[in-house]
C-alpha cells in the first residue's frame, strides 16, 4: 500500500470528530491530528471536503505518489477505511452485525445536533467561556479575528442550530428517547452493543454522549470546570444516568487519555 500518512482535521469539542479519533487509535492507525478554531475553518473546510459543506471532521491521506485524499463526513470516513485500511475490527465483516453495527452509528448520529443544540444553548450564557474554548488552538491572528467576529459567529450558530426554547424542549425529548434505547439495550448487563467487543456502534454511542456523560479522559468535556457549569444540574439528562454511566465506562476500558495538539505559541 502507498501509504504515506494521515491527517484528522477537527475541532476540540466535535463529537463527531471524537468518534473519528476514537476509531482510529482503537484501530492503531497512526495518524496526525489538526484542531481547526471555527470561522477560521470555513473555506479550508470546503475546499478539502470538495462537497459544496465546511463541517468537520476531514480525514486526508497523503500517499507516497504525492496523490492526496479527502474524505468528509464521520460515517463516509469509516467506511472509506475499512475499504482502503480495513477490514476493521471495529466493524464486523458478517452481513448481520455489520448492520447492526451501522443501524445503531446512525441512532446516535441523528442526536448530534440535538446535542449541540443544548450545549450551546446554555454555554452562550457565557460568551468568554465559550470564546475561549473556540480560540485554544487558534493562531494569534486567528484568535484576534475571532474575538471581533465573536457577536456575529455567535448569532449564526444560533440561528443554524435554533437554540429556542421549543427546540431544545424537542432536542431533550430526543436525546431521551436514545438514552430509554440504549438502557434498555444494556439492560441485561451487556457491555458491548452489538457482539463481545467493542464495534464502531460502541464508540459512536459513547463519543456522541460524551459531552452529557462527561468521561474524565476528555480533556473538554471531562474537565472540571466544564462539569460544573453545564453538567452539575439534574433532570432527564443527569449524571448518574445507566447509559452515561455506561459512556464513561466505556471510556475508562478503551479510551484512555485524549491528547489533542497543544495549543500554537504565540
Amino acid at each position: 500500500m502507498d501509504q504515506a500518512g494521515l491527517t484528522l482535521y477537527t475541532f476540540a469539542m466535535s463529537h463527531y470528530s471524537e468518534k473519528v479519533r476514537w476509531a482510529l487509535s482503537a484501530c492503531r492507525l497512526p495518524f496526525r491530528e489538526v484542531v481547526m478554531t471555527p470561522a477560521m475553518h470555513l473555506l479550508p473546510a470546503m475546499r478539502m471536503g470538495g462537497r459544496g459543506r465546511t463541517t468537520l471532521p476531514i480525514l486526508s491521506e497523503l500517499r507516497l505518489n504525492g496523490e492526496v485524499s479527502h474524505i468528509q463526513d464521520s460515517t463516509r470516513i469509516l467506511l472509506w477505511l475499512d475499504d482502503r485500511h480495513g477490514p476493521l475490527d471495529i466493524l464486523p465483516q458478517g452481513t448481520q452485525l455489520r448492520g447492526e453495527c451501522l443501524d445503531i452509528e446512525q441512532r446516535f448520529d441523528a442526536i448530534g445536533r440535538d446535542i449541540a443544540r443544548c450545549l450551546y444553548a446554555d454555554a452562550f450564557d457565557d460568551d468568554a467561556h465559550v470564546l475561549g474554548l473556540w480560540t485554544q488552538h487558534a493562531s494569534p491572528l486567528q484568535a484576534r479575528m475571532l474575538g471581533y467576529l465573536y457577536p456575529l459567529i455567535k448569532l449564526g450558530t444560533r440561528l443554524r442550530l435554533d437554540t429556542s426554547r421549543i427546540r431544545v424542549a424537542r432536542s431533550v425529548q430526543r436525546i431521551q428517547q436514545a438514552l430509554a434505547w440504549l438502557e434498555g439495550r444494556i439492560s441485561d448487563g451487556r457491555l458491548y452493543l452489538v457482539g463481545s467487543r467493542l464495534t464502531v456502534a460502541d464508540i459512536t454511542a459513547a463519543a456522541l454522549l460524551a459531552p452529557l456523560a462527561c468521561p474524565h479522559q476528555h480533556p473538554v468535556f471531562g474537565t472540571a470546570d466544564y462539569v460544573e457549569r453545564f453538567r452539575s444540574r439534574g433532570g432527564p439528562l443527569r449524571l448518574d444516568r445507566p447509559a452515561m454511566v455506561w459512556v464513561r465506562k466505556l471510556y475508562d476500558l478503551h479510551r484512555g487519555a485524549l491528547e489533542l495538539p497543544l495549543p500554537r505559541a504565540a
